[in-house]
């Protein structure tokens, strides 16, 4: 099929100019090259489609009515490639978007809005969940992943920001129970556990004076996969929440969480967002990025 859709643009190609080597010359080709295009489709037809002589070309019957067939494919196939590089320099078409329900609300959503707004001719898909969503088989364009480093040939990661965790209790829970001053202090507390997290009960602590590190095996008697419903089961006073400071920052600056142990640090990671390895990516998506970038390198 494929080698009859270029023998019929080369036939095409060949009636529109009236000879093999005009031909030749607009596609690039050899007029050999093309000649044995001809001779392929016309072996592949059954018929004969061109009167050859010394001094010109002319169209069998055959000839005459396949040419009607071979110029709308090949205006199709041009009229696909129009649409195709709209497509790509143009902030037009379908964008698709993953991330956490929590990124997005709190920080996807405000990046995006007024961008969103502005390019009414673009259609965006946002895929929220907490579970690692194939690229590929979702048609993803711009993932936005939580890691502390991004190890996969087929993908391309684009760095926002630095992302702290921290340990944070509502202060109605902090003055009910025991003080905390050293990461010892921790194994007479509970842990509000969020499952979707690596090593969800462990605690990694480095003090920030001296450098020592800890590692505290919380015990939890809640749990859940869900960072918004472990927040507000901290807010209530329910236990100590392990997060990112990202996620927690509004309910830090209310004062309805506090910071634990704050001369001890966590763990970093990095917010990636993260697109297919292209050689062009098409402006919808490199437009996106930048508009994420700017974002959260301003906050």
């Amino acid at each position: 099929m494929l080698d009859n859709l270029r023998g019929m643009a080369v036939f095409a190609s060949v009636v529109g100019h009236g000879s093999f080597s005009g031909s030749a010359r607009e596609l690039g080709i050899t007029t050999s090259a093309v000649s044995q295009q001809i001779r392929s489709l016309e072996n592949e037809l059954g018929v004969v489609l061109l009167h050859r002589s010394t001094r010109k070309l002319s169209l069998t019957e055959a000839g005459a009515s396949f040419y009607e067939a071979a110029k709308d494919v090949v205006s199709a196939a041009e009229q696909g490639r129009i649409k195709v590089n709209q497509l790509r320099d143009e902030l037009a078409g379908s964008l698709r978007i993953a991330t956490t329900p929590e990124l997005g609300v709190h920080h996807i959503l405000p990046a995006l809005s007024t961008w969103m707004s502005a390019h009414d001719d673009l259609s965006i898909t946002y895929f929220a969940d907490n579970n690692y969503i194939d690229m590929i088989d979702e048609r993803i364009d711009i993932a936005v992943r939580m890691s502390p480093n991004i190890n996969d040939s087929t993908l391309s990661s684009h760095p926002l920001s630095d992302v702290r965790q921290m340990l944070v209790a509502s202060p109605q829970y902090l003055r009910q129970h025991k003080k905390i001053e050293t990461p010892k202090d921790l194994a007479d507390h509970h842990l509000i556990c969020i499952d979707i997290m690596k090593d969800a009960n462990h605690v990694d602590l480095t003090q920030t004076e001296t450098g020592k590190k800890t590692r505290i095996k919380m015990t939890s008697r809640i749990h859940t996969n869900n960072v918004f419903m472990a927040m507000t089961i901290a807010k209530e006073g329910h236990g100590i929440l392990r997060m990112m400071e990202m996620d927690v920052k509004k309910e830090l600056e209310s004062g309805n969480l506090v910071e634990v142990l704050t001369g001890y640090q966590m763990p970093s990671f990095v917010l990636y967002a993260v697109t297919l390895n292209r050689e062009q990516q098409p402006a919808k998506i490199t437009r996106c990025l930048e508009v994420l970038k700017k974002y959260f390198h301003a906050n």
